[in-house]
């Protein structure tokens, strides 16, 4: 038994949650440099919004709407996040967090619980500590459970944004799946759909009923293993601890075009200093250094040049300094004028465990490891940046736009809304 509990419009809800006077405003939240949708309102949902789509493209819109863009809080969000999990993590002593909004829970033995009075129970303490609202999706797999929440947000079963498809007779659960589109199932994407259209297998009740060898031979395991879920045999458990990732990368589009080496140097000395802390954070060492920077590819009139490096390191490492002055070399080497540079990035690869790090026998320098280990706790103290390699600058001209963003609330002390 599975329950999936999710954010509605989550970006959108939290900032709603500090200003109520949004709660029934078209509302849309920017990506990096306030270029494209990322989230939108049920509001601009109704005008036909779609993801993705540039903000620029919109304004006559917005002014016919009033329409209301938000750049991108990422602060606020992460912190709402934990919080929300936090929450619901009372409900189950397992629990996966899949993404910033939304956290599979583990229900073993909860077969003679009242599921959807459990879940109203959850939606309640969530709107009432957080302000957040949440649908609540149980099943007796995590691809059921998806399927049940997507039910809640859109009332197709249930009522009042629980749906429990495990109280459902097969005959009501087909006549449900039989109205949805098949890319509704949990990954089936774009491409996917397409091929499997192409074998009339349309909704989602179509490919519960496949034949499971059959599209194994013709697609992948992956698939197999989600129509055997849509029919209740669980194939996938709870990752209650994330795995380490297996790479890191830092990357940003610039608030404006970098001409010149010392901006890009700043950047990428950036950029490396988020990568390192969270190398860290996953008690990783990296044995390979990757950094690239480009052109806008969308500027046809303009000269295009994407180059990358990956340096090797002498030994893997986990200190911020000697992975700046890594990417820094490489960058030098791919550098060259006379171009519009609208994009750095750098990469952290071939990734062990800090744990099994081997101190070479002709070391000429102590570890640093506790050093980068006190700088992470007096940045994580006193904020990020507290605490930095001089690389990145003071300035930093270069850095994205964000000029609709809304105050950082819960994370910035002379942020803090106040009472009048």
């Amino acid at each position: 038994m599975f329950a999936l509990i999710d954010a509605n419009n989550f970006y959108v809800s939290c900032e709603r949650v500090f200003n109520p006077k949004l709660a029934h405003v078209p509302m849309v939240v920017l990506s990096n440099n306030d270029g494209c949708v990322v989230a939108r309102s049920n509001e601009v949902k109704a005008l036909g919004v779609k993801m993705g789509t540039p903000w620029f493209q919109l304004r006559e819109l917005a002014e016919t709407h009033g329409i209301r863009a938000f750049s991108s809080n990422y602060s606020l969000y992460a912190d709402m996040s934990s919080r929300m999990m936090n929450v619901l993590a009372v409900y189950s002593p397992d629990q996966e967090v899949y993404s910033i909004d939304e956290c599979f829970l583990g229900l073993a033995g909860f077969g003679n619980h009242d599921l959807a009075a459990y879940g109203q129970r959850m939606r309640t303490q969530v709107r009432q500590w957080l302000g957040l609202p949440v649908c609540v999706g149980f099943g007796e797999t995590k691809t059921l459970a998806k399927l049940a929440n997507h039910c809640a947000k859109k009332n197709l079963a249930g009522r009042d944004g629980v749906c429990d498809l495990t109280q459902l007779s097969q005959t009501e659960r087909s006549g449900i799946f039989a109205a949805l589109p098949v890319n509704e199932v949990w990954g089936v994407g774009r491409r996917l759909t397409e091929q499997l259209n192409q074998r009339r297998i349309l909704t989602v009740e179509d490919l519960r009923t496949a034949n499971p060898e059959t599209l194994r031979k013709a697609f992948s395991v992956v698939l197999e293993r989600t129509v055997r879920e849509l029919n209740g045999i669980a194939c996938q458990s709870l990752e209650s601890v994330a795995p380490n990732k297996q790479q890191i990368m830092s990357s940003r589009s610039f608030g404006t075009y970098v001409y010149d080496l010392p901006g890009l140097g700043e950047a990428v000395a950036v950029y490396m200093a988020r990568a390192a802390e969270k190398l860290r954070r996953q008690g990783s060492l990296a044995g390979i250094v990757q950094v690239y920077i480009r052109t806008n590819p969308f500027k046809d009139n303009a000269p295009q040049y994407h180059p990358s490096l990956s340096i090797p390191l002498p030994e893997a490492t986990d200190d911020t300094a000697r992975l700046i002055r890594a990417a820094q070399w490489g960058l030098k080497r791919i550098y060259k004028p006379g171009f519009a540079y609208q994009k750095a990035g750098i990469a952290l690869l071939d990734l062990s465990p800090q744990a099994n790090a081997q101190i070479p026998l002709f070391a000429s320098t102590p570890d640093r490891h506790s050093l980068m280990q006190v700088m992470d706790r007096i940045n994580a103290t006193f904020g990020r940046g507290s605490l930095r390699s001089a690389a990145e600058g003071m300035q930093q001209s270069w850095r994205m736009k964000r000029e609709r963003m809304s105050p950082a609330y819960t994370t910035q002390w002379d942020e803090l809304p106040g009472v009048g």
